[in-house]
């Protein structure tokens, strides 16, 4: 078996359950979770019937080999929503390439850039620099690729935002990709431009590629819509994209998270590579999926009502948790990541078994380094499902709350 397997630490959710093992939860209380970030408002039916009809017509959309870049109509929505979006114009021919789902191309992304071999001056194995807390497929396309994770210390005065001046000069010269989420998961932080020419600046300076993690662009709370990575890139003279690839998903943006779709963009020699990386990979979108995501990506409609969801349910839940935890409305995203008193694990724990209500240890999202672990004492909340659902587990874990208070 490949050595490498055995790095890999549990899923976060595997660790849940393995916490709840032996917790019987009180039987009095309906089970609501927090715990999965997994969108559970209404598919679009539009999207549903564009994945019929591409069933059902002549020929049949099962009947034939998907192209791994994909069909033009889709490359050309792709590149359609990003002028839209961001007012980028990108060629649909050698800039996208659809992906089932970005949690997929960021792992085989990383398998893509990595060169094991090119060791540095000490014979130490390249590196991969991501934030603290983070999303764990990071480290596990790292540690895969035959490379190893640097966490970057968050700063929580600012919102957990990684801070990148920490980072020594013989670690960047040593990373050859960095991971970046923006709208961050778990803090929901969306990166200025000021940080974004930074990075920049970095990779100029030593070469690596930055992987900008979009997927909940579309959810947001204030009344700008988060900056994207090639946004940015073209606000500071970077149009050929050097050494960026952004990465977007269907799943939040569209409640679509078993369609398994969306598309990466950028830096048109790394998508040539990546391109025939994933012709052996073998993972080109079906038709069907195509065909749905091409009527989702040239809808915005169903965004707008589907962010509106989203402002009317944290206006809600928010003020309620504020009142017994440390919590604010975030930039961005559907988590809430609020302080507890105590450890995080005890208090996941405790709340389950009590009130039947399951919140993701915030230390679980995170790594020990640079003598701690940012996530201890903290837990992730995703409000995705309906408001009242939500609301409800709210006041569950207020009297919980405040019942250990007393």
């Amino acid at each position: 078996m490949n050595p490498l397997l055995a790095l890999l630490q549990p899923y976060p959710f595997e660790r849940l359950r393995q916490l709840f093992a032996d917790v019987t939860p009180n039987p009095a209380y309906t089970p609501i979770s927090l715990g999965l970030g997994e969108p559970k408002h209404a598919t679009p039916a539009f999207i549903q019937q564009a994945m019929a009809d591409a069933i059902h017509r002549t020929p049949s959309g099962l009947a034939s080999y998907p192209a791994t870049a994909g069909e033009a109509a889709l490359r050309e929505a792709f590149a359609d929503w990003l002028h839209n979006r961001y007012g980028l114009n990108v060629s649909p021919l050698t800039q996208m390439l659809p992906v089932t789902g970005s949690r997929e191309a960021l792992f085989s992304l990383t398998q893509t850039i990595i060169n094991p071999g090119a060791a540095s001056a000490s014979g130490q194995k390249p590196l991969v620099v991501c934030p603290n807390p983070f999303y764990q497929i990071y480290e596990g396309a790292a540690l895969l690729a035959g490379a190893e994770p640097y966490y970057v210390a968050s700063n929580p005065t600012r919102n957990f935002a990684p801070d990148w001046d920490s980072v020594p000069d013989a670690v960047w010269a040593r990373t050859q990709q960095l991971f970046v989420c923006s709208p961050g998961n778990p803090t929901g932080a969306v990166m200025p431009l000021s940080e974004w020419q930074k990075l920049f600046s970095l990779s100029d300076r030593f070469g690596f590629v930055i992987a900008s993690d979009e997927c909940y662009s579309e959810i947001y709370f204030r009344d700008e819509p988060p900056l994207g990575g090639m946004e940015a890139a073209v606000k500071l003279g970077r149009s050929d994209f050097k050494n960026l690839i952004s990465l977007t998903s269907l799943s939040k943006r569209s409640n679509v998270p078993g369609m398994r779709s969306g598309f990466v963009a950028g830096d048109a020699a790394i998508m040539q590579q990546f391109l025939l990386y994933r012709t052996y990979h073998g993972c080109a979108m079906s038709p069907v999926v195509q065909a749905a995501s091409t009527a989702a990506w040239r809808d915005e409609a169903h965004v707008v009502e589907n962010r509106a969801l989203y402002k009317t349910k944290f206006a809600q839940v928010t003020p309620l948790l504020a009142g017994v935890l440390d919590v604010a409305l975030p930039d961005a995203g559907f988590y809430l990541w609020a302080r507890v008193d105590g450890d995080d694990t005890a208090f996941a724990r405790a709340l389950y078994a009590l009130y039947n209500v399951t919140v993701l240890p915030g230390s679980f999202l995170a790594r020990q380094a640079q003598g701690h672990n940012p996530g201890a004492g903290r837990i992730r909340m995703a409000l995705v499902a309906d408001t009242a659902e939500c609301l409800e587990a709210a006041r569950r874990i207020v009297q919980f709350v405040k019942s250990s208070t007393c």
